[in-house]
């Protein structure tokens, strides 16, 4: 499945426990930024979509942004200026 998001957002791999998912949550919402949130423990073949992103590692929250490329716990700036907001 392709998980690419549209333009101006982006799609957050998560967990339901994840205390910096949360947080990043957080500060999107605070700021406009829309996403796409999607928990490896609940949707199929999404953490081994994680751990290849992440050298074998199963690190959240890791995001998908609109031209292919990703980022592992990254700031809401870093978001931000990726996706142009």
């Amino acid at each position: 499945m392709d998980y690419t998001p549209d333009a101006g957002t982006i799609t957050m791999f998560s967990t339901s426990w994840c205390g910096y998912c949360r947080r990043l949550k957080k500060q999107l919402d605070a700021k406009g930024v829309g996403y796409t949130e999607i928990n490896i423990e609940e949707v199929e073949g999404t953490a081994a979509l994680v751990e290849s992103l992440n050298g074998g590692n199963q690190t959240v929250p890791t995001v998908l942004f609109p031209d292919g490329t990703s980022a592992t716990n990254p700031s809401v700036s870093d978001v931000m200026a990726r996706i142009g907001s």
